[in-house]
């Protein structure tokens, strides 16, 4: 079975694809405006989404991306004040975790904000992050 292609939209007149739209939602909801995010990071998100997942990814699986992603962005002190505590603590226990298994799904998010300099530089200092490129 052929892979579903995300979508833009064009000229207003093609809709965005729906995961697309299920991104933006869960973006929103961790206080986090989508427009704030490259069109390119989003593809790539859900492309990695699709690649984790057989099939189209679920729909509970766009929170739980958009919880590590925003914590990434946000950094710890905005995400914690929008979003609570203990998901707050969830989230950067799953970034030590990705820190550990470096092929994870969590670790291509983090990496991604990292290498599209979306990420906090408090969350970067805090785990100690670096990208080391040629």
């Amino acid at each position: 079975m052929t892979r579903r292609r995300s979508s833009l939209g064009f000229l207003g007149m093609f809709g965005r694809s729906g995961d697309l739209r299920q991104l933006d939602a869960a973006l929103r909801a961790v206080d986090l405006h989508p427009a704030l995010v490259p069109e390119g990071v989003k593809l790539t998100i859900v492309n990695l989404m699709k690649d984790h997942s057989p099939g189209e990814p679920p729909a509970h699986a766009y929170p739980i991306v958009a919880q590590l992603f925003g914590y990434c962005v946000s950094g710890s002190d905005a995400f914690a004040q929008a979003n609570g505590g203990d998901i707050a603590t969830d989230v950067e226990r799953r970034i030590e975790s990705a820190l550990d298994t470096d092929d994870s799904f969590d670790a291509q998010i983090v990496l991604l904000t990292l290498h599209a300099r979306l990420i906090n530089p408090d969350v970067v200092a805090r785990f100690g992050l670096s990208s080391e490129q040629s």
